[in-house]
């Protein structure tokens, strides 16, 4: 039979594991893009609002430019906790990697893809006391 303290051990260390998960945000669409998918996807002066909307859904940003021009933004997220944050009693250095992308569309004014932009990049976060 458990008695109250392993109980509360297996509890804590199921809780831990759950808030150090990966965590992803952002637009799904963008998960399994790379530059390639991209090219292979956009042409210049040909691809339309309503193209882009069925392959990446609504954008996470609209904005405009001073011409009147459309910017659509696409942005998606994974944090992965390092390995080491899984070390007990480890509360000096802790982190994430990091891995972002973001696509950025603008739209002439026929609405028209008139130029674009991919980005990825992989950064780490590091918290904890000695970070």
């Amino acid at each position: 039979m458990w008695n109250f303290n392993k109980k509360l051990m297996v509890v804590g260390m199921l809780t831990a594991l759950t808030l150090t998960a990966c965590v992803s945000t952002g637009n799904i669409s963008m998960k399994e893009q790379s530059q390639q998918s991209i090219d292979s996807k956009i042409i210049k002066g040909k691809t339309t609002k309503q193209e882009i909307a069925n392959l990446f859904g609504h954008a996470d940003a609209v904005t405009f430019t001073d011409s009147g021009k459309e910017l659509w933004t696409y942005a998606y997220s994974r944090s992965k906790p390092k390995a080491r944050n899984f070390i007990p009693y480890n509360f000096f250095s802790l982190g994430d990697n990091v891995q972002t992308k973001e696509l950025v569309v603008l739209f002439d004014t026929q609405g028209v893809v008139s130029n674009y932009t991919f980005r990825e990049t992989a950064n780490q976060t590091r918290y904890g006391i000695v970070e």
